[in-house]
């Protein structure tokens, strides 16, 4: 989802919700800590250099269970960080803590916000004799050995 989207979904709700991959939801107290432009400068395996950028809103709980953000309130934390850092129009980023500090994608189901889960990638599979495609295996045409016949190095067991 792009900052765009964010804001036409954000003028269109009138409470503000957060739900994790696994379906539980962000407790309803949450503050957003962070709202700001990364501009990621990079060299991938395969020698490219690349830039990428992505808007971060920090999702963050303390304490304060009486807390509500606001969909207009978020919607102003937003202009001001446009206004103020100049930042642009890119896929929105989500950090949330977990064990780790987590980093999810963003989507609208229509009625709330779903983190989606981010997967890491080789940027230069062709440059690393990656293929793109899983290598397919029908388990059915590989040899079968009773374990009897199995030993180290064969790769039966």
């Amino acid at each position: 989802m792009k900052l765009s989207d964010l804001k036409t979904q954000l003028r269109n709700i009138s409470e503000l919700r957060f739900f994790l991959p696994s379906g539980k939801e962000v407790p309803e107290h949450f503050h957003v800590t962070e709202v700001g432009q990364i501009n990621k400068h990079f060299i991938d395996c395969g020698g490219t250099v690349r830039n990428e950028k992505a808007i971060s809103l920090q999702l963050w709980e303390a304490n304060d269970i009486e807390h509500r953000l606001a969909p207009q309130r978020l919607m102003n934390i937003i202009a001001l960080s446009e206004n103020v850092l100049g930042i642009e129009d890119a896929e929105v980023e989500v950090e949330y803590q977990n064990d780790t500090i987590g980093k999810y994608g963003l989507e609208f189901n229509g009625e709330h916000f779903v983190l989606t889960p981010i997967q890491t990638n080789c940027l230069a599979s062709d440059s690393c004799g990656i293929s793109s495609e899983k290598l397919k295996v029908n388990l059915a045409s590989l040899p079968t050995l009773d374990n009897k016949d199995c030993v180290p190095g064969q790769r039966c067991c």
